[in-house]
């Protein structure tokens, strides 16, 4: 029997994505982006709720009082008249996950990255990403949006390394805008683009002058993704163009993120940027996997940040984050997706239990790092590593109303035990009910309220046999 070729595969896979796209498990019927639902008045009672505020704890038949966005009360016999009753019974109430690096474009280039080095991400990234027209960025961003609070996700750091130009960046805006998310838009330079340039620094200027009309009333910040490390120069700008763009973010009071120490090759990195001054609490560092004791102290000293992409780390070859030693010096840590090109999906849930797996591999020690303290990272302690904790990431009045309601009666979840082990160990998206956003319910018994699952997949899918036809992957 022949074999079956990667490009023949594909180019079969894009029919039936463009075709079939009826037969998947749609969530919800209706328009591609309806129209967000309206803020109002909604009282969760009876849950089991994990504030994720350390000076409250958990807190068994509890409820959560809601109001234009905002968390009115958390606490037990809460009167609401005229608010929206949701039933918590069995339901586990915490605050959304917060995801802190995801390069939401090339969702549409799920789990493409083959067996083969002339297959594997990197190149595959470049040579569809180059034939992408915004279209495509604004499909694959809302279809990551859709997966993200499908799990639980209610703020993520869209990581856009594919802004071919200004029209590319208000494409994905458009999809984080419409579909209700939370989240930072960090605006950066496509992998191809020339080493000596800066990105466009007058349209991010433009975009930062011009926010509060991208923001989404608050839910959406700018923040750069910068490309400059300073001792890696076959793969990284030269210091000029590092600096250029560095000062610009400044100059805008922008945050900044960066990909640091990701592979052998790259170690002292996060040193040559310690030497230059340039770590600080708004520089987010992801992966950081080949550093030095010193390295992490120096991070620790600055109040720098890290994310952690457990899944693409180990899928690509990276090594082994240390969470552990990250966290006894004192370092913020946040866990991400990255891509979906290497993880497969953006399930939080196995996120949490892989990092937590791999730390007490590494240890050799089953209690290293406690299933609460996991929860912490996706939750209050990425929050903090964005800048947001002021915000959410815990169930606090007065903070805005992210959060999310597990469902305990399913299989997988059945005889309620220990909640945080429960939801590192055993949960899935498929067990989340209800999803809130700044107090807009945008899923509700199992299923998206303002995104159609099965428009989003077709339109998706189609965009993809675009990009493939464009680059001749047929």
């Amino acid at each position: 029997m022949k074999a079956t070729t990667r490009r023949e595969f594909l180019g079969g896979m894009a029919a039936f994505g463009a075709l079939g796209a009826s037969g998947c498990a749609g969530l919800v019927s209706g328009s591609g982006s309806a129209r967000l639902p309206e803020r109002g008045e909604v009282l969760i009672r009876n849950a089991y709720v994990m504030t994720m505020d350390s000076s409250v704890g958990d807190l068994p038949d509890a409820d959560v009082h809601v109001r234009q966005g905002a968390i009115v009360a958390v606490g037990r016999n809460i009167q609401a008249g005229g608010a929206q009753v949701i039933e918590g019974r069995r339901m586990i109430v915490l605050p959304g996950f917060v995801e802190t690096h995801w390069h939401m474009w090339n969702t549409l280039l799920r789990s493409m990255s083959g067996d083969k080095r002339e297959h594997g991400y990197f190149p595959t990234a470049a040579a569809l990403g180059k034939i992408y027209l915004p279209e495509d960025m604004y499909q694959g961003t809302r279809l990551s949006a859709a997966e993200a609070l499908n799990g639980g996700i209610t703020f993520v750091h869209d990581w856009c390394h594919n802004v071919r130009g200004p029209e590319f960046a208000d494409a994905n805006l458009r999809a984080l805008k419409e579909t209700g998310i939370r989240g930072r838009f960090s605006y950066g330079a496509p992998q191809a683009h020339p080493a000596g340039e800066t990105i466009d620094l007058a349209d991010l200027e433009r975009k930062q002058v011009d926010w509060r009309s991208y923001s989404n009333e608050g839910l959406l910040s700018l923040g750069l993704a910068w490309r400059g490390a300073f001792n890696d120069p076959k793969s990284m700008v030269p210091n000029d163009a590092a600096r250029r763009e560095f000062a610009a973010a400044r100059k805008l009071a922008l945050p900044i993120s960066i990909h640091v120490s990701n592979a052998r090759a790259r170690a002292g990195q996060i040193a040559a940027l310690a030497k230059e001054n340039l770590l600080a609490r708004d520089v987010q560092c992801i992966h950081a996997i080949w550093v030095t004791p010193e390295e992490i102290r120096a991070l620790a000293s600055a109040g720098t940040p890290v994310s952690f992409s457990p899944y693409t780390e180990l899928r690509i070859g990276f090594g082994f984050p240390q969470t552990g030693e990250f966290l006894a010096a004192g370092v913020t840590v946040g866990l991400s997706v990255d891509t979906t090109a290497l993880s497969g999906n953006a399930d939080m849930f196995a996120i949490m239990k892989a990092i937590q797996n791999i730390e007490n591999s590494r240890s050799e020690n089953e209690f290293k790092l406690p299933a609460r303290r996991v929860l912490e990272l996706a939750t209050i302690e990425g929050a903090r590593s964005m800048g947001v904790d002021d915000r959410v990431g815990s169930l606090k009045a007065g903070k805005r109303a992210d959060l999310i309601m597990v469902n305990t009666r399913e299989l997988n979840l059945a005889v309620f035990s220990e909640p945080a082990h429960m939801l590192v160990e055993a949960a899935q998206p498929s067990n989340v009910d209800t999803v809130m956003v700044d107090g807009r319910i945008l899923k509700r018994r199992g299923r998206l309220t303002a995104i159609d699952v099965e428009q989003t997949v077709s339109e998706a899918s189609s965009a993809l046999a675009g990009v493939r036809k464009r680059a001749g992957w047929w």
